[in-house]
């Protein structure tokens, strides 16, 4: 209930946010109390359906939008987005692990798909193609009748459809890091791509964050993994999950 409580007030506070309402604006619209509204945008405390109703009816937001993909009956997939260092390899498998599902990295199906590594993918083919083939694997695990634990790509949440397409069929979960620990993560795993050729790679990652931080922000949870580290992230996803076959 409370992973369910938390996903419904991210999706609020997301929409109201893209509307540039205030929290105070929002309340007194919807004729809701600022309190109210704080928990339920906090995932707090018990939901009335009515007052719920009337906050959707500010936002222009649908009741079965709000609840499009969370709660019993949906399918158990849970995809873990963010850039490359935020950890989705190392939460997805200890993830996958403890809730006795299959770990999936979507790159890795492209490049078994497209027989060629993605460096190769985007030099010879190019990103439209690149594109073609996420979308692709993203629909035929989308489509499994089993359930996973997802690693998308770093800039899948710049192709709307696809973003879209994911959010719609499993719970999105942003890994947050700073971009420091960006950079040490990669560098500690032997990728020496971010620094070759790039003096200030920090600030670069800073500035991609920014710029993504937005499309990250509509992932349904958001999780520090510099404040919870690995156990603490495994742990927040694993207890009180609510999804199922």
């Amino acid at each position: 209930m409370d992973l369910l409580l938390e996903q419904i007030g991210n999706r609020l506070r997301t929409r109201r946010k893209a509307l540039a309402l205030t929290q105070a604006e929002l309340a007194r619209l919807a004729g809701v109390s600022p309190r109210f509204l704080v928990q339920l945008e906090k995932g707090e405390g018990n939901i009335s359906v009515g007052r719920l109703a009337e906050v959707c009816g500010v936002l222009g937001l649908p009741m079965a939008e709000l609840f499009r993909g969370i709660g019993p009956g949906r399918p158990n997939k849970i995809a873990l987005v963010g850039l490359r260092g935020a950890g989705k390899t190392s939460v997805g498998e200890r993830l996958a692990t403890v809730l006795g599902l299959e770990f999936v990295e979507l790159d890795g199906l492209i490049e078994r798909q497209a027989g060629m590594s993605l460096r190769e993918i985007f030099e010879l083919r190019g990103e439209a193609h690149y594109r073609k083939l996420e979308r692709e694997v993203l629909e035929r695990v989308l489509g499994a009748p089993t359930g996973a634990v997802i690693a998308a790509g770093g800039s899948i949440v710049t192709a709307a459809e696809s973003w879209r397409r994911l959010r719609e069929g499993a719970t999105t979960v942003w890994l947050k890091a700073s971009p420091a620990s960006h950079l040490e993560r990669v560098l500690a795993q032997g990728d020496l791509r971010p620094m070759q050729g790039r003096p200030n790679a920090a600030a670069e990652l800073e500035a991609i964050l920014v710029e993504r931080g937005g499309l990250y922000a509509q992932a349904d949870l958001h999780l520090d993994t510099d404040g919870l580290g690995l156990d603490g992230v495994v742990d927040a996803l694993s207890h009180d999950n609510t999804t199922s076959d």
